[in-house]
């Protein structure tokens, strides 16, 4: 069945589908999609915390266990991949991991103070025009921008 889809979902779809879910959990439940909120709640519930919204829970294990399935799974000839090929490249085991480890160590920071993810502020925070998720996407954009600037300088435009 996986042979059928694409490598990669056309963003003319993916984008309208993504955006109507988004609007539609407003409409049902009042609540932004975001993957950090539901981190915090499925960290909430194995922690036996009250007010868990457990519908955020099945969705943090919905995107790892689909992410499994369909990169190591359902794969023709599955193998097992770290998602990282392109900077093993350019950059040795060594390099990679604490650049991988430094990158989520941020990232989780920038979680924590912004109080949402990228995906929470980017998606659902612009379309309630949060002026604080306006300013965080502006940050995060511009941020990714500068990084992969830098990274192609420094590579050399390999990545």
């Amino acid at each position: 069945m996986f042979d059928l889809l694409p490598d990669r979902l056309p963003w003319f779809v993916g984008g309208p589908v993504l955006g109507l879910l988004i609007v539609g959990l407003f409409v049902l439940a009042n609540q932004p999609l975001g993957a950090s909120g539901a981190y915090v709640q499925t960290s909430g519930l194995l922690r036996k915390r009250d007010g868990i919204v457990i519908w955020r829970v099945w969705y943090f294990v919905g995107l790892f266990v689909g992410g499994l399935l369909v990169t190591q799974v359902f794969r023709t000839g599955a193998e097992v991949r770290s998602g990282y090929d392109a900077l093993r490249e350019v950059f040795p085991l060594g390099v990679v991991i604490p650049m991988v480890f430094f990158g989520a160590t941020l990232l989780g920071y920038g979680a924590a103070v912004a109080g949402g993810c990228t995906s929470g502020h980017g998606m659902c925070g612009t379309a309630q025009r949060s002026p604080a998720s306006v300013a965080v996407t502006a940050t995060f954009m511009t941020t990714a921008i500068l990084t992969t600037l830098a990274l192609r300088v420094v590579t050399g435009g390999s990545l």
